[in-house]
């Protein structure tokens, strides 16, 4: 490629100047976004105007070009010009003012990367640069208000309680394990990510820190495009994706689908626990091996029956399988006496498969086409199943008739039917309304049971004491209402959401059942005030956290004897209440700062204690670890953004983001308490080197996590990235290199409890190398039809964890 490169000839340039002007004041505008499009209406260079309105655009030759004007707060304009060598003299170019100010700010650059609106930040994956050579997951880090840790999982202002949306509807892609799908999707197949921080009346009230709404890349009247995503990684394996759309008259439909292998990996993982009462401590450490692929797809289809009649159909499909071998050796010393100790094999499968399928159908209305009425059905089913076999050796005092050889198996997932009508208009010039009402009819379930390997027999033998079918039904009815309000310098919104919450439990081997039920009235508010070069922005609102399937399945899970993990069936929500105060900088350099405080004050956290086990004549004291609504969760945060371009070949960027968080509740008979400063930082560098070559380096920092009883470590990331365009950017290929100083990345969690202290630790691959290609094909002019409205399941607990790296 460099000779190559050497070996063209000197391209024929043309240069193109001006000086813009407002046309009623006829004084100089400053900070006018100038850039020169070509005949597929992509940038080719662009600049900003100086302070006496003056600007310059150099760039090659070509047939024709258009040279666009956009500036917050006046109409934009666009130039047709004819390419020729030398020098054109665009003269004088008037701007009118907008007859209604902006609705939404933006604050960076040629194609603004980061654009503020009343109630949500948006990042333009599109007008990044190096999205060509980076996952969605890498995407992120660069977000504001985001930030992924060393076990990529995704957080929001820190936390992990919040949703994660597909073109504004819950997906069974994002379902288990989001980061899995966004680190084995390219970039290229994202428009944007928004982060919605006060989360208007139309969105179902879960989510505690907000919503994350990930729309994918729409192209703008008739013809095709396709475009396939490749990669190979030295250690995750290869991985491919294609999308495309599809538009012809009434008719369109775009796709993405997508997979990849992860490889085999072996990483090793350990405990370490001291026992105040017995002056005991276990030691275990363990290597786990796994072989992980995963596939994924969604589906849009549209058509048009006239102007005033859309419908719409979507279906999502998930999938992932993984295997797993985990070879352990456990000894627990009293005194530095050997107690017990053992060597475990565990060997099992975690399948996963996740299905969507939704129809809408949009009404028009003659007088206005901002009325609208949507009527919206929604299917989905994600059922997981999961298999351990426990096999026990070099037994020492762990005597076999007590503690067999066991399986365990759990068939869990859930299945929701969603009914909804929306309706939307606007009432005078400046005020609309937006109404509608919703039922989401949720079935989660767990059948599982624990077979022991009988003594003399061997054979299994179902063990009734860990063997349960549970139904959780989960029925929840909405109605909600809400203002926009825009004028000229102020914008607001403002609407409560009532909801209620059905609820049916059922562990049907034991005959248990429970019904709980409740009412929640949520507010939410969003003021925005706008001046000549910056915005700020208030927000209030209170969000539910209802418990999801995995923290509420019962399902005991022993592949770790000495530390057992469960759900618990009697969660009830958390409420939270969030303020927000967003400054928005757009002039020179690109700032964006957010000033957030959240309380809560029965928050769900994760807990551990000691306790006796007595089931089938066997006992053992083990490590019981599951979740419980304890107490206060109080967080004070500050999250700074901004994109600086320092040349026109050089550009920085900067991601962070300081908390200081406040936990305490009481937990078996015990009061806890834990407070700290938590945060991230990530940056990232650009320069254009010419002809299409470009290198990159990002570099990340994350404090780790404080927790109830404990707190984690932190965490350096560093990425480094080599590009070049061919074919007129049609065809892209990029060097990857994760991590380079390190072979793994070990992340470390601590337990403070007041019967014991546990120190842990997990391996994990990060040092790799990747070589990511992407073509496109095709040319299209319109994009298919989507309804505005539609159904948004944004209402059940996701983590954004992920144990599996996929670069």
């Amino acid at each position: 490629m460099s000779v190559a490169a050497l070996a063209q000839t000197a391209s024929q340039t043309i240069t193109v100047k001006g000086t813009v002007v407002d046309s009623i004041t006829n004084k100089p505008l400053g900070y006018v976004t100038v850039a020169l499009l070509d005949d597929a209406h992509q940038p080719v260079k662009s600049a900003i105007t100086k302070e006496d309105g003056s600007f310059e655009v150099k760039a090659s030759v070509r047939t024709t070009y258009q040279l666009t004007f956009a500036s917050v707060g006046y109409q934009g304009k666009i130039l047709k010009l004819n390419g020729q060598n030398g020098t054109i003299d665009a003269g004088k170019v008037l701007l009118s003012p907008s007859e209604n100010q902006l609705k939404e700010v933006a604050i960076s650059g040629v194609r603004p990367i980061m654009k503020q609106e009343i109630d949500r930040i948006s990042y333009d994956v599109q007008a990044d640069p190096d999205s060509k050579g980076l996952s969605v997951l890498d995407i992120i880090r660069k977000v504001p208000l985001l930030s992924v840790d060393g076990n990529n999982n995704i957080l929001l202002k820190g936390s992990g309680n919040y949703k994660i949306l597909i073109n504004g509807k819950e997906s069974a892609l994002m379902v288990r394990n989001p980061s899995d799908i966004l680190n084995a999707m390219p970039a290229t197949n994202i428009e944007k990510i928004e982060v919605i921080t006060t989360p208007p009346a139309k969105y179902d009230a879960e989510g505690l820190s907000g919503i994350i709404n990930i729309i994918t890349k729409r192209n703008v009247g008739q013809g095709y495009t396709l475009a396939l995503n490749t990669r190979v990684n030295s250690v995750f394996g290869p991985g491919a994706n294609i999308n495309g759309t599809y538009k012809q008259g009434k008719f369109g439909v775009s796709l993405i689908f997508g997979g990849g292998a992860n490889g085999n990996t072996t990483t090793g993982f350990g405990n370490n626990e001291n026992i105040f009462a017995s002056q005991s401590a276990i030691t275990q450490t363990g290597t786990n091996h796994q072989v992980n692929n995963l596939h994924f797809g969604t589906t849009e289809l549209s058509y048009e029956i006239d102007s005033l009649n859309l419908l719409t159909v979507s279906v999502n499909l998930f999938a992932t399988g993984q295997t797993q071998n985990i070879l352990q050796a456990s000894k627990t010393d009293s005194l530095g006496i050997s107690q017990q100790g053992f060597n475990l094999m565990s060997s099992g499968y975690n399948n996963f498969v996740g299905v969507d399928a939704s129809i809408n159908y949009q009404l028009g209305f003659k007088k206005s086409k901002e009325e609208l009425l949507t009527f919206s059905y929604k299917y989905s089913n994600a059922p997981t199943s999961q298999f351990t076999g426990n096999i026990f050796s070099d037994r020492f005092n762990y005597p076999l008739a007590l503690f067999p050889d066991y399986n365990q198996y759990n068939n869990s997932g859930n299945k929701d039917h969603t009914i909804q009508i929306d309706y939307a208009a606007p009432l005078t010039k400046t005020l609309s309304v937006e109404a509608g009402a919703k039922a989401i009819l949720r079935n989660n379930f767990s059948n599982y049971n624990v077979n022991n390997r009988d003594t003399v027999t061997q054979q299994y033998v179902a063990d009734n004491a860990l063997t349960n079918d549970f139904n959780y039904h989960q029925d929840i009815y909405s109605l909600y209402n809400s203002y926009d309000l825009k004028m000229d310098k102020w914008a607001a919104k403002a609407g409560l959401r009532l909801e209620r919450t059905d609820i049916s439990a059922d562990f049907i081997s034991a005959g248990v059942t429970t019904t709980p039920s409740y009412n929640n009235l949520i507010p939410s508010v969003s003021i925005e005030r706008t001046f000549e070069k910056y915005s700020l922005d208030l927000g209030f609102t209170q969000r539910i956290q209802r418990p999801g399937i995995l923290q509420l399945n019962p399902f005991v899970d022993r592949s770790n004897p000495n530390f057992v993990v469960t759900g618990n069936p009697s969660l009830r929500p958390e409420l939270d209440n969030t303020f927000d105060l967003i400054y928005s900088n757009f002039s020179k350099a690109a700032i964006n700062i957010d000033l957030s405080y959240a309380f809560s004050n029965n928050s769900i956290q994760n807990v551990s204690s000691l306790q006796v086990q007595n089931i089938s004549n066997k006992s053992d004291t083990v490590t019981y670890t599951t979740f419980q609504n304890l107490g206060t969760n109080k967080t004070l945060g500050l999250n700074v953004n901004t994109n600086m371009t320092i040349t026109k070949q050089f550009t920085l960027g900067l991601n962070g983001q300081v908390n200081y968080v406040w936990l305490s509740g009481s937990f078996n008979g015990s009061n806890y308490h834990n407070e700290g400063i938590t945060g991230n930082a990530f940056g990232n560098m650009r320069y254009k080197l010419g002809n299409g070559y470009a290198i990159t380096f990002n570099a990340g920092y994350f404090s780790g996590q404080v927790n109830l009883q404990g707190k984690s470590n932190d965490f350096i990331f560093n990425q480094y990235l080599f590009s070049k365009d061919f074919f007129d950017r049609k065809m892209t290929i990029v060097l990857v290199a994760n991590d380079p100083y390190s072979k793994y990345y070990t992340s470390r969690s601590t337990i403070n409890a007041t019967q014991f202290y546990q120190a842990s630790f997990n391996q994990n691959y990060y040092r790799s190398l990747a070589v990511r290609f992407n073509f496109r094909i095709g040319k299209l002019k319109g994009d298919i039809k989507r309804n505005e409205h539609g159904i948004e399941n944004n209402d059940i607990k996701t983590s954004g964890k992920t144990p599996v790296v996929t670069q």
